[in-house]
Formats: C-alpha cells, structure tokens, sequence
C-alpha cells in the first residue's frame, strides 16, 4: 500500500487517535525530506506545529529568568553561573535538542545543514560557559545558548505555521471521504470502514451521504454535489451507467453503484498526491539553494574558526573576547533563511493552486509555468463547452419552429446519433411533446435517418440527403448558407417530401474563453487554436475569441508535430486539452496542461490539471507561477544579501574603527529574524490572491 493509500484510508480515522501514537516520530531524528513529506500530512503537520510551538513556550519560559540572572546586578553570594547552568540544560539537550540530533544524523550521512550549524553555535556557547563555571569563573554564554535555541525554534515554528496553510488544504481533502461506508455483502447491508472497501463491492448511498470511494451507478437515479472535488458549483444529474466521484455529496436521492476505484486509485486520493509531489519536489532554484547553503556552513564554520584565530592568536585579545566574535559568526551565518527561501514559496504557490482547483504536479513545473509565452489549445471541450446545443431553429413557410423541432426530436430519439441529444434537450427546454407514433424508423450511415412520424413521411439529414430523396431546398436555401458560414452544423428536416425547416447545432464557446485568450494576449503569450474540425468551423471560433493562428483539421497523431512546429520558432509552450488524443501533444509541450473533466490519460501526461475545466484558469495558473517565482528571488537575495553582509559584522570587522559587536544572542535574533522575514514574504503571496484569481 503506497503512501497516498494509507493517508486516504488511514486518515478516515485519525481524528480518534491517541495522541501518544504520534510521540514515536521524533522530529530531531528526522531528515530534511522526512520533515518536508511529514509537512504535507494534514495530521502530522498539525502535530509537528504544536510540538515546535511547545518546545519554544517552554525554552522562552526559562530563557526569561536565564536573561534576568545574566544582566540584573545580584549579591556575589548568589551562585549565579550554577542557576544558569540549570535553567539553560533543559533549554539545550530537552527542548532544543533537535539540533544538536539533528546534526549526529546529518553528519552520520556525511552533510552539512542548517543543523550542524546551529548545534555548532548552541553547543559552543554552552560547553564554553560549563567549562568556566566549573573550573575558571567569570563571564558565561550560557544566554547566548538559551537564545539562539528560543530564536532558532520561534522561526521554526513560524515557519511551520505558514507551510501548515497549505497542509490544511489536503486536510480538507482528506475530510470529504467519510470514515464509514454502506455496502452490500452476502444478501445484507453492512456499515464498514471506508479502508475495508474492496474493488466490485457494492455500496448503497441515501440522501445527504458522502461518497466513500469512485464507482459507476447500478440503480437509482439522485443529483451529485461534486464542487469540492471538481470546482464545479452545480450538482450534477446520475442514473445507471454514470460515475460517481469520491468526496462528493449526494443530494436528494438513493442510488446503489459499484466501486471501481478504491484507496489510492480514486480521484480525490490522486489529487491529493499530486499536491503532495508538488510540495515535497524541489525548484530548479531551490536546488541552487540548497547547494548554496551547504557551502553557507562550511564559511560559516571556517569563519568561526578564522576570527578566533585573528582575535585570539593575531591580535592577542583574551580568550572570551575572541569566543564572542567567533560564536557569533558561526551563530549569524546560520543558512536558516536561505534554506527556507523556495520551500516555503513553493509551498504556499502549490497550496493557493489547489485551493482554487489548480493542481501543479512539481515545483519545478511550478517555476516554468511563468516562462509560457505561447499557449496552443485544443477547441472542443478546452475553449468549448464540448457539448452540441441548438443555436437557431429555422421554419419554411407553413410550418412553425415547434413544429420543426418536434418532428426532429421525434427521429432523432431512435437515432442515439451525438447531435440527437441537443434537439432532445431543446425540445425539453421549451416543453413541446413528442410523439410515440413512429414506424418505419431507418438511418442511413453518414447522412441522417428517417420515419414516419403521426402518418407523416420525416426526413431529417444533411444536404446531400436531402437532396438525394428530390426534395426542393430553394425556400430556405439563403438561412442553409448562412448556417454554415456562422460554423454550425446543420440538420434539414423535409416532411411529405416537403422542405419545413433547418435546425442549427454549434459547440457553443465557454463563457471564460475569450477573457481568458485576450487576457493572455495582453501578457504577451501566443494564443493558437488546434482542432480537428473545419477550417470554416475553426475560422469561426477563432473570429469569436479573438485567435488568428488556427491549425484546423488536423489529426490527432499531428497535434503533437505543430506544437513541436511553436516550439522550433523558440517559444516556451504550453499545450492544453482533455483528450487521450490531446497525450503526445501534452507530452511534446515545454508545459502541458489538462482539463480535469477529461481523460485519466490526459491528465496522467499533463503538468498541470485545471479540475474546473475553466480556460480562466490557464491565466490564473502563469499569474501564481509568475507571482510565486517573484518570492522565490526576492527571498534568495535577501537570504544572500543578509548573509554576505552579516557575517563579517559578527566577526568583528566593524570594531576597531567604530566599536561595534554582536553578541553571540544578538546573532541568533538577527538570524530569526532573517528567517521570519523569508517565511513572511512568502505567505504574502495569500495577500494578492484576489489578484492572482479575478480575471
């Protein structure tokens, strides 16, 4: 059972677990991928939160009384440096002691993290200050090891408090699957953990449920709330045949359905995984950081060692003055900020994309979606809605329009041709009935069907059909032409070998599409449209949307060769579409991008899957990559910039000439801080969600 499998059906029943059961996850003994994977299970971040908020509670507890003894004037009586040493122990080895583990398990795999650092300078100070105590007397460190450690956990948990924003959001996920299920075992109805569902079981589901796993419907028939898993806000119509989602919500009625995909293989435990990948992959510059870092602690270390040596052995000071400016370069070096530069960034960019059905499936997809300057998009079902509708019913003289189109939805209810179901559902719309007096009913492949409808001989078809069974079509023969230049697709009905009508049928465009293209246009990326339709059905929709490049009748194997075609002019391009033939033109794009109502295979070759199947959100997801990678580099040069500057300042450079220092605490607040301003600027990306969102 992979790790997505146990969380979605594990997590059904945490909410009842024993506290104590998470205490074995000992987060001193975890690795920086550990405490990235951990960060994104909703209930281990919570708890990894509240640990690290304890443990700085308790070590500020007893930093407060350790900054009283060290600076208040007290009577020599007073054996202060032996009360520090008790107040600090429990500071260091109890509620720091993540650092100094930290740092045994990072060395025991030969690497230099923010670990070894810190645990250099808390344990410096504290060893330091323990030797003076018990053998020389005098001036202590021992506040500046509280401090560091109080400061250090304190930006932790800062840290941890913006990356649990987005745990939320999977812990949100995780809520919609219900901890039991209804099925249907052995001739009787059972209630059993979700977790225990099988593949073919059958499951019973009575208004106002949630449903546990993905299945197809055997019985009833019921009205399905599938927003939270899908973005779409109205409830979605299932009978026999249809499939039901995991995590949605039935309405009104009951339905039974068999479960075909259960634990990790449903929708809703995909979409999870996909946003986990997302946060524990790494940025291209995150990589750079990370490698920046570990050099961080080697100058960190090394400049330590080297001012001591110059205070100490060059410049003759005393041996406490020297260990001050050493600590405390090791102490403001700490590559604490720049190692939370891009995490926290990714973290929250992923997080907003998911709340606002965006699912981007790495971090490094996440940094090239701002790099598209050309998006090609496949027509049906990306910039329309996939779905045939009549457009204009048109009557020839001595018929009416209910006429033509009761005649029509009369044959076309025997055809199951795919244009049958918008005149069905026109002629639903304007409440007009059907007559069930139909003999003789026959199609003729490619051109349309015909029937005698209440003793009256129906053909309905295209032109050639038309014209073939000897009917006249100059009545209306002005409205076929202009039909077809509009980019419908048109159906003739003749009744008694008589002209009475035209339906016209279109795909009509989404709503959302031409903001969307002109939008985009605005930023300065490349909109193309790739169908397989017409060119006179594409010329149209183009026209519509404000598109010029249009690759029309193209074949699905070909899509893929004019996206390479974008490609070899030097654009950076997204594909998107929700096809299976949309996959190789997915797979060939520098970005491909899948809408979520289409094929597994589609969104498996995708980067990005817009669950919304809203072309608005193409836009939306280069903003929030844009705006993401803006925290990224604004981070990764205050990280850099702070470090180059703070360094030489605690080791002492501005001393001689203008008196300053920095006290190995003043170093850890100053490297906390530098922390909590990382970790703030990019949890600011939450403040221009309004903008990453409105279109």
């Amino acid at each position: 059972m992979d790790h997505t499998q146990h969380q979605m059906q594990d997590m059904v029943g945490m909410e009842n677990m024993d506290h104590s059961k998470m205490e074995h996850h000992d987060m001193s003994k975890m690795s920086h991928a550990d405490h990235e994977s951990a960060m994104t299970d909703p209930k281990m971040a919570e708890f990894m939160e509240k640990d690290m908020r304890n443990r700085f509670l308790w070590s500020l507890l007893l930093t407060i009384p350790t900054l009283l003894l060290t600076y208040l004037p007290l009577p020599a009586s007073i054996p202060k440096n032996w009360l520090l040493l008790l107040l600090v122990t429990p500071i260091v080895f109890k509620f720091g002691s993540i650092f100094p583990v930290g740092a045994y398990e990072a060395l025991k795999k030969k690497t230099l993290n923010m670990m070894v650092l810190i645990a250099t300078g808390v344990l410096a100070a504290y060893i330091f200050s323990v030797v003076i105590t018990l053998f020389i007397g005098g001036e202590t460190f021992f506040e500046a090891a509280a401090m560091l450690v109080t400061f250090v956990l304190f930006g932790h948990w800062m840290e941890m408090k913006s990356r649990r924003g987005t745990s939320d959001a999977l812990r949100a996920l995780f809520d919609l699957v219900p901890p039991q299920a209804r099925v249907f075992r052995n001739g009787q109805e059972l209630t059993i953990p979700t977790a225990e569902v099988l593949m073919g079981d059958i499951l019973i589901i009575k208004p106002g449920d949630k449903i546990p796993v993905d299945g197809e419907v055997i019985e009833g028939e019921t009205s399905i709330d599938e927003s939270l898993v899908t973005g779409e806000s109205i409830p979605v119509e299932k009978k026999v045949g249809d499939l039901v989602i995991g995590g949605s919500i039935n309405q009104m009625g009951s339905l039974k359905f068999k479960a075909t995909k259960v634990g990790s293989d449903t929708a809703l435990a995909q979409i999870v995984k996909l946003v986990e990948t997302a946060q524990n992959s790494k940025a291209p510059g995150q990589r750079i950081a990370d490698k920046a870092a570990q050099y961080l602690v080697v100058l960190a270390v090394s400049s330590g060692l080297i001012t001591f040596v110059i205070w100490y052995f060059v410049l003759g000071q005393p041996l406490l003055f020297a260990l001050t400016f050493a600590i405390s370069a090791v102490v403001i070096a700490c590559p604490d900020a720049l190692g939370l530069a891009t995490p926290t960034a990714v973290a929250v960019g992923t997080g907003l994309g998911a709340k606002h059905n965006i699912l981007i499936k790495d971090a490094a997809t996440l940094e090239q979606v701002s790099k598209i300057n050309a998006v090609v998009m496949d027509k049906t079902g990306t910039l329309t809605e996939g779905k045939p509708v009549v457009t204009q019913v048109i009557a020839s003289a001595g018929f009416s329009e209910d006429q033509v189109l009761t005649y029509d939805a009369a044959v076309e209810k025997m055809s199951g041709h795919p244009l049958s179901k918008a005149i069905l559902t026109e002629t639903e719309k304007r409440k007009l009935i059907i007559s069930d007096d139909i003999k003789g009913f026959k199609a003729i492949s490619g051109h349309g069907v015909e029937a005698v409808v209440d003793g009256k001989k129906i053909i309905v078809g295209n032109l050639k059909l038309i014209k073939d069974r000897g009917v006249d079509i100059k009545p209306i023969e002005s409205s076929v032409q202009k039909l077809l230049d509009e980019g419908n697709t048109i159906m003739l009905l003749a009744v008694d070998n008589k002209i009475a009508g035209i339906v016209g049928v279109a795909d009509p465009v989404k709503e959302s599409s031409s903001i969307a293209v002109k939008k985009m246009q605005e930023m300065g990326i490349e909109v193309a449209m790739i169908t397989g339709d017409n060119q006179k059905t594409a010329e149209n929709i183009g026209k519509t949307l404000g598109i010029t490049r249009i690759f029309a009748e193209v074949l699905p194997e070909d899509k893929a060769n004019y996206v390479k075609k974008l490609q070899d002019e030097g654009k950076f391009v997204a594909m998107v579409g929700d096809g299976v033939n949309d996959a190789p033109a997915l797979a060939q794009a520098d970005i491909g991008i899948a809408i979520g109502a289409g094929t597994d295979v589609a969104i498996e070759t995708a980067n990005v899957v817009l669950m919304k199947s809203d072309p608005a959100d193409i836009l939306r997801a280069i903003r929030l990559s844009k705006a993401t990678v803006r925290k990224m580099k604004e981070n990764l040069v205050w990280a850099s910039v702070y470090n180059v500057l703070a360094i030489p300042v605690a080791a002492g450079v501005l001393y001689p000439s203008m008196g300053i220092t920095l006290r190995p605490e003043v170093s850890a607040l100053l490297m906390s801080v530098s922390s909590i301003i990382v970790a703030t600027n990019a949890v600011f990306l939450k403040r221009s969600e309004k903008d990453l969102i409105n279109v």
